[in-house]
């Protein structure tokens, strides 16, 4: 449907944080001393390459057609973003902050106050839904093989699937787990069922919430079939 994207630049390894942190590109324009004027600017801008990838997708996102459903000067949108690349990373950096939002202090289940396991699923179908939404401007950002599981959006999200895991079954290995649960939300894996195979998404978050339902079974439930 698009043209290929070109690769993101590789961000510098981030370092080792606690869970469930807000881990932003912490670029100036997130800073408090922040004009309001040039924080709606942003913001308006970011809107616009939203919506055209939505109705045209990431091959529409061009420093000009965003200019252009932003109704400001194409300079502007340089000067904010720099390049394309600047503004893809800027647009999926924006999109990660609101879902961390969401898990760190949002509303039950994908926010606190619900049980881990709740939580769990909810988090799955949620990330499901996001990628299917960013799908092609989440493929042109991925990193690396090398990199692939040290990028701070991934840490942070596989850091919060193995706290709930403590949280509902401390007897397993929460580390290794979260990362065998996370394998089966993989980007690239999305785009082949989904894009490729036809497979509609309700079916994958089916399938995500009967995994999480089998993983946190408890234990005399498996010792007993």
């Amino acid at each position: 449907m698009s043209a290929a994207l070109p690769s993101f630049p590789t961000p510098p390894e981030p370092a080792p944080s606690p869970e469930l942190i807000q881990l932003g590109t912490g670029d100036a324009e997130d800073e408090p001393c922040l004009r309001a004027d040039a924080a709606r600017n942003r913001a308006r801008l970011l809107e616009a390459a939203a919506r055209l990838v939505a109705e045209h997708g990431a091959a529409g996102v061009t420093m000009e057609a965003v200019a252009a459903a932003a109704h400001v000067g194409k300079g502007t949108v340089f000067r904010r973003f720099g390049d394309r690349v600047g503004l893809l990373t800027a647009l999926l950096d924006h999109s990660e902050k609101k879902f961390q939002a969401a898990l760190l202090g949002g509303p039950p289940p994908l926010g606190p106050g619900a049980p881990p396991v709740d939580r769990l699923r909810a988090f799955g179908c949620a990330l499901l839904r996001r990628a299917d939404e960013e799908l092609e401007l989440q493929l042109a950002a991925e990193p690396a093989g090398e990199r692939r599981y040290t990028v701070a959006p991934r840490r942070f999200q596989r850091g919060h699937v193995a706290m709930l895991l403590r949280q509902a079954v401390p007897d397993a290995d929460g580390e290794l787990l979260s990362h065998t649960l996370m394998s089966s939300l993989d980007v690239a894996l999305l785009h082949h069922l989904t894009r490729q195979n036809g497979m509609p998404l309700a079916r994958l978050e089916a399938a995500w919430t009967d995994l999480v339902t089998r993983v946190t079974r408890p234990r005399e439930d498996h010792l007993s079939r």
